[in-house]
């Protein structure tokens, strides 16, 4: 098998054992690798609450990985979500995917719950079940300290020990599977990391081709200024973005009352290279390099985070962000909603808090201590509690990242119909509305979006499946990318082929959300972004979201994604996918 390894391990943590599994090549023709296939094995599974020990934890790779295939390095995550009760999935850099795909496997089924705390450590065939519980409670730095040596490293941190609903998982030291509150889940199998290191190859059916192929995309990444360009992310990182949704108004400033920060010039992403002097690293197989290292070393926020420990709060101090984001890489939770869980506590109270307080407010939410047991929660939850629903600004649970959507109409319908809760990453109408690419339209208008965030989330779903990075088409396309498949894998295979699979994949994962009870009902966005208009002091005035055309556009996206008229899942559509569901709930 080619591009492929043939074998899936799974462990059962409250049996202590494990077995192999090698699923048919048509299975993995279909599903394709990562999230897909994820999915796939999330099925049958998936209606079980969270946190029943049988609920798997999945970890697979994709046929790229391990391969020249370029930003191939990337992984995914997936299980329930804790924190919204969808489908839950996340893409990661790091090794962690490539040391697996070299230990000769496609993907990990982690079911049970180990008696005691316990770390997994695999290296190529060899499976090992450890003792961790002196781990417990450890900070990320002093775990990676204790496990250096031992491989690629994934593993909760102290929040998800702490109950917090969006522990993440961090992934090398510095990467993250940051939303969807799976470290939760993963602390709750009495799981504490995983190890693992592999030295096989993985078989390449054609190694010319997949160097043409590579060659190309390398060009078109080259030629790309948002990627590799002066200003661009290979220059300065995702923080790239931060003076461009400023200036085009859709800034997430006081818990998205305003869309324009006033401090926005000396928080971009040129102030934090000129005082923290960074280097450039990334994922295994990349050539943009997004991420940054300070001389410190500590690690640079993302434009999201970013985003939200400024703008969002109220904070215009550089050294109080990067503090907040060390916190939650060493605690192991979502920046993004650990930002909007405190900025939504600051309209509930009226004043946010201030920078001291909001880094001692983070280390109450990972110690599970006074008031930050409540924040650990999350907004939607918190809000509820404070009898403030309309305060939290989230979808289906999820707190809403850095792109007030009242800026661009694409993402207020993406954020709406993403089917693991408010989310920019199942599709990115950013890269229209405002970078322009691959073609320009217009971000105050619902016309046209429905087919475009259809289209991206097929997009989406095949890239994280394959699994590349969702950044190189902003420059490349699934044309590209059916080359170096077919490449790698040896299977012909065009775009249309991959954006077909794609749509399977998220139709599945709106059924499985359809079986768990989500309805068309939740595919909409808070009553802010339809009451109230986007302003900056002294800045011209975003208006607020028309209802009407909102529905209407959610209509249409209904019609084309083959959902009913009241946005469910129906067996028709899902036989002409080739999905095995009969319409049913239980179907």
């Amino acid at each position: 098998m080619n591009g492929w390894r043939g074998r899936i391990l799974r462990i059962n943590l409250s049996a202590g054992q494990w077995t192999v599994e090698h699923p048919d090549a048509d299975v993995y023709a279909r599903q394709i690798g990562g999230r897909g296939l994820a999915g796939s094995y999330l099925w049958d599974e998936a209606s079980r609450p969270w946190d029943d020990p049988e609920m798997p934890l999945l970890f697979f790779t994709g046929p790229l990985v391990d391969t020249a295939s370029p930003t191939s390095g990337m992984m995914t995550v997936m299980s329930r979500s804790p924190q919204t009760g969808t489908v839950g999935d996340g893409s990661f850099g790091g090794s962690l995917g490539t040391a697996l795909k070299k230990a000769g496997w496609d993907g990990l089924v982690i079911t049970g719950r180990a008696r005691t705390l316990r770390g997994i450590e695999i290296e190529d065939a060899r499976i090992t079940l450890v003792e961790a519980a002196p781990l417990s409670g450890r900070k990320t730095p002093e775990l990676y300290a204790r496990l250096k040596g031992k491989g690629a490293v994934v593993l909760a941190g102290p929040a998800a020990e702490a109950g917090v609903r969006y522990a993440n998982l961090i992934v090398d030291g510095s990467w993250a599977a940051g939303r969807n509150g799976l470290g939760l889940l993963f602390a709750a199998k009495n799981l504490k990391y995983i190890a693992v290191k592999g030295s096989t190859t993985t078989r390449v059916a054609d190694p010319g081709a997949l160097k043409r192929a590579q060659e190309d995309v390398q060009r078109l990444l080259s030629a790309s200024p948002f990627l590799l360009g002066d200003l661009g992310i290979g220059r300065y990182g995702t923080a790239a973005l931060y003076d461009l949704i400023d200036a085009r108004r859709m800034m997430p400033t006081d818990n998205f009352r305003r869309t324009r920060f006033d401090a926005a010039r000396g928080m971009n992403a040129h102030a934090f290279h000129k005082r923290y002097a960074p280097h450039r690293t990334g994922c295994l197989g990349c050539t943009i390099l997004c991420k940054r290292i300070a001389s410190d070393g500590r690690i640079l926020p993302e434009f999201e985070t970013l985003a939200h420990f400024s703008a969002l709060l109220g904070n215009a101090e550089m050294e109080t962000v990067m503090e907040a984001n060390r916190l939650c890489i060493e605690l192991g939770m979502d920046p993004i909603s650990a930002a909007a869980t405190l900025s939504c506590h600051g309209e509930i109270r009226r004043r946010h808090p201030g920078p001291r307080e909001i880094l001692s407010l983070l280390q109450d939410i990972g110690a599970g201590r006074g008031i930050g047991k409540a924040l650990g929660q999350g907004a939607a939850v918190y809000a509820e509690q404070c009898g403030k629903p309309e305060a939290a600004m989230a979808v289906k649970g999820m707190e809403l990242p850095g792109f007030d959507p009242r800026g661009a109409y694409g993402m207020a319908l993406a954020y709406a119909t993403s089917t693991r809760g408010g989310c920019h990453m199942r599709a990115y109408p950013i890269s229209s509305e405002i970078l322009r690419k691959p073609v320009a339209t217009n971000r105050f208008t619902f016309s046209g979006k429905a087919r475009m965030i259809k289209g991206a989330e097929d997009l989406f779903a095949a890239a994280d499946s394959l699994t590349a990075c969702p950044f190189v088409f902003l420059a490349a396309s699934l044309e590209e990318y059916a080359r170096i498949f077919t490449a790698v894998t040896g299977l012909e295979t065009s775009a249309d082929d991959l954006l077909s699979a794609g749509e399977r994949i998220d139709y599945s994962e709106r059924i499985m959300n359809f079986r768990n009870g989500f309805r068309g009902t939740d595919d909409d966005l808070p009553a802010r972004f339809f009451e109230e208009p986007g302003t900056g002091n002294g800045h011209l005035e975003i208006p607020p979201l028309d209802r009407d055309e909102f529905l209407k556009a959610r209509a249409v996206y209904r019609r084309i994604r083959g959902l009913d008229s009241e946005g469910r899942p129906t067996g028709e559509k899902a036989a002409e996918l080739g999905i095995a569901w009969s319409g049913e709930i239980g179907g």
